[in-house]
């Protein structure tokens, strides 16, 4: 490709460089695109195709690591870019120049340069380079999250914005919302990335599993200790450590935990010494923020060291269209599993999906379009090979009836603490652990 029909992304926080590269290129290409923040590359190469992508080692960003550079790199070709990459770098960094080439960028220039020489370097990229950018599709995230609606474009910008730092997060969400394809997306978009991820469903683990397989443990540490064994925290050590269903854990466990995020060290069973850790820390659990700050089911002070920032991942039920979207990659994932690669869906079956809440979320979905390929006659799928879960239509009946069981289990309670404080409704209130309006309330609609 030649220069002149080259379109080129200037990346860097100083504004005289962003001027002084502007002004020489500006007749010598046929677009040239600025951008000062780093952040915004993302949506930048969403929007445009680019040939080439000149990107500056160091910004006074939020990072903070010293190689910012190597971290945008990264991203950029994390997201599908073909574009030539040439990094623009001090003296003093040349090692982390030369560095970048084997991670994906196509040159470097050093600062200050000549300008006859930039132009010599991007024209003879564009000729070993003659593809153009191809970012991916803008419908999916991580080459995994696949959605489009407010709600996910809005998780798609905080992940951006947290990954690349070490604050501990918690994914709250509904069973089957995809809280470990988010913990994973932001081990990926992390500094971290290129070391150890690792999981852990803790709300499976027994109080006696909970230890050795969290701390680990020295031979001889119990009966069948046979071999010193590392635990998790050790494995995870420079990585992340995922931590699912954190709200499952009984308080004895909690407090062990803490003691561990506290003092940044694991002693294993068996063993007197300390080992220092460095992990970066995400949790997750269907429970809402309003139950785990229940001090009787969880303690505060964890949520605390746990809860840095928070992310919800929201319901299907939510994200509008996202369950077409969704259906359309399960057809094409399962369709080559079982040998059905043409399968379309008609338009009933996709009135029926969006008429349905999901109460199963996107792992009933799947179920769901798994079925209907194996059910299915023919290149198309009708509303009839759309069978929902009927485990999901059981336990929302359940829930139903235990609303009412329920409400009769609050109007008792309310009305045995009001009579036990001879009437006294700010000592009702106070007891029950709810604002006198807020019993006032639940008077009025229990009629009592």
């Amino acid at each position: 490709m030649d220069l002149k029909n080259a379109t080129i992304l200037i990346v860097d926080d100083d504004n005289d460089v962003l001027t002084a590269v502007r002004l020489l290129m500006k007749s010598q290409v046929k677009e040239i695109v600025t951008e000062k923040n780093p952040e915004n590359i993302r949506n930048i190469i969403l929007k445009k195709t680019f040939d080439l992508i000149m990107l500056d080692m160091n910004f006074n960003s939020s990072i903070n690591t010293g190689n910012e550079g190597l971290y945008w790199l990264n991203q950029i070709r994390s997201w599908g870019s073909q574009a030539s990459i040439i990094m623009i770098t001090a003296y003093g960094d040349i090692n982390l120049a030369v560095r970048s080439l084997k991670e994906g960028a196509n040159d470097f220039i050093l600062k200050p340069w000549h300008n006859d020489k930039l132009i010599e370097a991007m024209k003879e990229l564009l000729k070993k380079n003659p593809g153009v950018d191809k970012p991916k599709n803008s419908n999916t995230y991580n080459n995994e999250i696949i959605g489009e609606s407010a709600c996910m474009r809005d998780i798609f910008r905080t992940i951006e914005k947290i990954s690349p730092t070490d604050a501990n997060i918690l994914i709250l969400g509904e069973n089957g919302t995809g809280k470990d394809l988010l913990a994973k997306a932001i081990h990926e978009k992390s500094l971290r990335k290129n070391n150890a991820y690792v999981k852990v469903d803790v709300g499976a683990l027994t109080e006696t599993l909970f230890e050795s397989e969290l701390f680990g443990y020295k031979k001889g540490a119990f009966t069948d200790a046979r071999e010193d064994r590392e635990g998790r925290f050790e494995s995870a050590n420079n990585g992340t450590l995922f931590l699912d269903e954190i709200g499952n854990i009984t308080l004895q466990q909690q407090s062990k935990l803490l003691s561990v995020l506290q003092n940044r060290q694991v002693t294993k069973l068996g063993s007197n010494q300390a080992s220092s850790i460095d992990i970066r820390l995400i949790c997750a659990t269907n429970l809402p923020l309003s139950e785990l700050a229940n001090e009787t089911r969880f303690r505060k002070d964890l949520i605390y060291r746990i809860n840095t920032i928070s992310i919800t991942a929201p319901p299907l039920r939510e994200r509008g269209d996202d369950a077409v979207l969704l259906a359309k990659h399960f057809i094409s994932l399962y369709g080559k599993k079982y040998f059905k690669t043409d399968l379309q869906l008609d338009d009933k079956s996709i009135a029926k999906l969006k008429s349905y809440t999901f109460p199963g979320n996107v792992r009933e979905l799947q179920y769901t379009i798994e079925r209907a390929i194996i059910m299915s006659e023919g290149n198309t799928i009708t509303p009839g090979d759309l069978l929902f879960s009927p485990i999901e239509n059981v336990n929302q009946n359940s829930v139903q009836s235990d609303d009412l069981k329920l409400s009769s289990l609050e109007k008792n309670t309310i009305m045995h603490v009001i009579e036990k404080n001879n009437g006294n409704i700010s000592k009702a209130a106070k007891e029950l652990g709810i604002t006198r309006t807020a019993l006032y309330r639940r008077l009025s609609k229990y009629d009592i």
